[in-house]
């Protein structure tokens, strides 16, 4: 399915061609009618010559509704340019043309209006003369030129063919299995609840599906589908489509939102872009001006950067770093508009190549400038090393997302990538046991060699701040490490197994350590610890409680000792010697084979301690899963 969109100046009968091209009138809302002029989007369909259905946009055309027009067109397939023969072209004809450049609409049909109206034959004649001399060098060149009277029918025939041939070689729209739906209308129908509308790109939609609508992050499921008021149960890409939601109201949501599927799109205020400077400006683009700016049906502020030049001259292009006032859904690929706020008017447009940039940039840095090129040419290979450079260690389907072509054609790459070892797994064991191919369906943490080392560095450095902080302490608790981190517990598992398996770091019992760090007591601490360790050895079944430990050693030392294995706590009392507990451990192991079973008083006696020694003992066992309790005794698991 295809989807039109009508452009051109007010009054150039836009709105009424479509009307006799489909039998519906775009028109919707009150005040249109009353002042015969399209003030907000409105939408038709018909069926082509060929059999084919077209949805189709219809656009405001006046000046002051232009905002309205750009939400209509982000989507669109094809333009119908119209162009009323008896007044020729107008100040929005050549404004409505320059946003289909910018926006790279890939083809259209030409339709001159009115032409029951003209003075005579002549005149329409020059009038086409002069279109055909407006488009030269754009989008439009080569477009079929078409007198039509939406009045007398006259040309509605040749227009219909006209369309459907140049639909006809339109790309199929890629589905890369990601939906995207800007959404340009949100309301309430009785008896069904919240309806948007808008055109879906990148992927299908389908009944029951869970969805979310960004910025806002709000959750909803699909109830329904249409399109051109036709029930379905899969919206196709490229397709205006109609969606009932449950668990979100119209009051929640504007124009401009996107529904997608949760969790792999990220709204941002700083995008990465080459943007052309039309030469309709009056004057340069300034370094840090602000603009409107627009994509999709988005619409906000932004600041422009000029990363390589210090002003951007009319008919120029550039590279440029927008900081946008609002968060916006956006990826890489997406066309963009900017208008000067006084007087209103649209200065040019481009193609974002970051959407997600990690920093803001330095200007007239030869690498950054070099580093955007990249991403501009980039084949899906380049794009992914990038993002894994940039951005460290992601999933596989993410990776496979940030490349921005069919999933199929990312994952091949992906996989290509892993067979020459210019990406690896981050768990370690997964790059020598798995095919590349299975990595990427499992969805395994995939790292580039430079992406790794900025995350094996910020890993090894919190582990440093650690040891620094607390010399007597073995090593960071792994709970902790991950805590400061702020990191995924996936990805941290596997990053701390790759860091491990590279003998970056060593874990033990939970505990993370540099490789060679040791703790060191100073001669003084070293004889209390001699001290302490002596009245153990004397009395090695009814020792020191943990605070008369802590008294003389302090808790420092004190939990050194445990992590360092010098000592083994029990329980929050209890404290023993690492070979009496060895000892004592063998004798229950023992004794369960013969006996079948021990208690408490059984393991009192054999070691002549007290009740609190041998309860400690057992109930540490049975902690450590080595024994298990039944009734007073216990047996082994």
């Amino acid at each position: 399915m295809r989807v039109l969109g009508t452009a051109g100046h007010v009054d150039h009968g836009k709105s009424t061609l479509v009307k006799a091209l489909t039998g519906i009138d775009p028109d919707r809302l009150k005040e249109e009618k009353e002042r015969q002029m399209t003030i907000d989007l409105g939408f038709a369909w018909m069926t082509l010559p060929s059999g084919e259905q077209v949805g189709i946009v219809d656009v405001p055309g006046h000046q002051d509704f232009i905002k309205n027009m750009l939400a209509g067109v982000g989507g669109i397939d094809a333009a119908l340019l119209v162009i009323a023969a008896d007044e020729g072209i107008m100040p929005q004809t050549r404004e409505h043309l320059a946003i289909l450049d910018l926006l790279q609409i890939a083809t259209g049909v030409i339709a001159l209006t009115k032409i029951d109206l003209a003075e005579s034959a002549e005149w329409i004649e020059l009038v086409q003369a002069e279109v055909l001399e407006l488009v030269e060098g754009t989008v439009l060149e080569g477009a079929p030129v078409v007198p039509v009277s939406a009045t007398t029918g006259e040309g509605l025939d040749v227009l219909r063919h006209a369309l459907d041939d140049v639909l006809a070689r339109v790309p199929t729209r890629f589905d890369r299995g990601r939906p995207r739906l800007p959404i340009d209308r949100a309301f309430t129908i009785a008896g069904f609840g919240t309806v948007v509308t808008g055109t879906l790109i990148d992927g299908t939609l389908q009944l029951g599906q869970e969805v979310e609508i960004l910025p806002k992050r709000l959750k909803a499921r699909v109830r329904g589908l249409q399109t051109h008021k036709q029930k379905i149960e899969i919206a196709q890409p490229g397709s205006r489509v109609a969606v009932n939601l449950v668990g979100v109201s119209p009051e929640e949501l504007t124009r401009g939102d996107v529904l997608t599927v949760p969790g792999w799109l990220e709204p941002t205020q700083l995008v990465d872009a080459r943007l052309h400077y039309l030469a309709e400006a009056s004057r340069a683009l300034r370094h840090n001006q602000q603009v409107e700016f627009f994509s999709g049906a988005a619409e906000t502020n932004a600041f422009v950067r000029l990363l390589g030049v210090h002003n951007l001259a009319p008919g120029e292009d550039g590279w440029v770093q927008l900081r946008l006032s609002q968060p916006v859904p956006l990826v890489r690929g997406d066309r963009f508009i900017i208008r000067q706020t006084s007087p209103s008017l649209t200065i040019g447009g481009g193609v974002i190549v970051d959407a997600l940039p990690r920093r803001r940039h330095r200007r007239f840095r030869p690498e950054v400038i070099e580093h955007l090129e990249t991403l501009a040419r980039g084949s899906p290979a380049d794009l992914m090393l990038d993002t894994l450079d940039r951005r460290g260690p992601l999933p596989a389907r993410e990776v496979i997302d940030n490349a921005n072509v069919p999933a199929a054609t990312a994952a091949q790459a992906l996989a290509q990538l892993l067979c020459q070892g210019q990406v690896f797994c981050l768990q370690p064991e997964e790059t020598t046991e798995h095919e590349p191919s299975a990595i990427v369906l499992s969805n395994r943490y995939i790292a580039s060699p430079g992406g790794w080392n900025t995350l094996r560095m910020r890993i090894v450095a919190e582990v440093t701040r650690f040891h620094r902080d607390n010399p007597l302490r073995q090593g960071i608790p792994r709970e902790m490490l991950k805590s400061r981190l702020k990191m995924e517990t996936r990805l941290f598992n596997e990053a701390l197994a790759r860091a491990t398996y590279e003998g970056a770091l060593v874990e033990a019992n939970s505990i993370v350590r540099h490789a060679d760090h040791q703790v060191r007591f100073s001669p003084e601490q070293q004889r209390a610890i001699e001290k302490v360790l002596g009245q153990f050895r004397a009395h090695p079944y009814t020792t020191p409680s943990y605070k008369d430990v802590i008294a003389i050693l302090g808790e420092p030392v004190t939990q050194a000792l445990i992590e360092g294995g010098q000592l083994v706590r029990l329980n929050a009392d209890v404290l023993i010697l690492p070979e009496t507990y060895a000892e004592m451990v063998a004798w229950v192991k023992h004794t369960i084979l013969e006996r079948g079973s021990v208690n408490v008083a059984m393991l009192r006696d054999a070691f002549n301690t007290s009740r609190k020694y041998a309860l400690a003992l057992l109930e540490y066992l049975d902690d450590q899963h080595i024994t298990r309790r039944v009734g007073d005794e216990r047996v082994l698991r």
